[in-house]
């Protein structure tokens, strides 16, 4: 199984480290193309890539993926994107968020029903999301 994770980039870097736990998390339940959101040694600048170079990689990505898993607790004008695009294409999503100060995730998102929407406090809950979310598409 094809995974493209989406997290925040150039909308803050605050939760890298999270990501990186997610991701590994996620390579239980498959291949992550997009392991290089939780790299820690991108910024909120972004990557060292050209504007057109990055979206046309990352809507291959996502167009190859069979599900999209974004966490969405940073607002982040690109993951929210990723999320629509993902959607109008009918891939299966998954939006994760936690109660964190300072966020709220937008209503457009949480409001979706076109879409699987869950909220954790911990890491380990996100094993429990992540099995009950993976088991429903075998």
């Amino acid at each position: 199984m094809k995974i493209y994770f989406a997290g925040s980039i150039c909308g803050g870097r605050q939760d890298q480290n999270l990501y990186f736990q997610i991701v590994d998390l996620l390579k239980r339940y498959g291949e992550v193309l997009t392991e290089h959101v939780a790299n820690k040694n991108i910024s909120s600048y972004g990557e060292n890539f050209t504007k057109n170079y990055i979206y046309e990689r990352d809507v291959n990505w996502l167009l190859q993926s069979d599900v999209v898993v974004a966490e969405v607790t940073v607002a982040s004008t690109g993951v929210g994107y990723e999320v629509a695009r993902a959607e109008n294409v009918g891939k299966k999503t998954l939006c994760i968020w936690r109660e964190a100060p300072n966020s709220c995730p937008s209503a457009m998102v949480l409001g979706n029903n076109h879409i699987t929407i869950k909220q954790y406090k911990a890491l380990d809950d996100l094993k429990i999301v992540f099995d009950d979310f993976f088991e429903k598409l075998s």
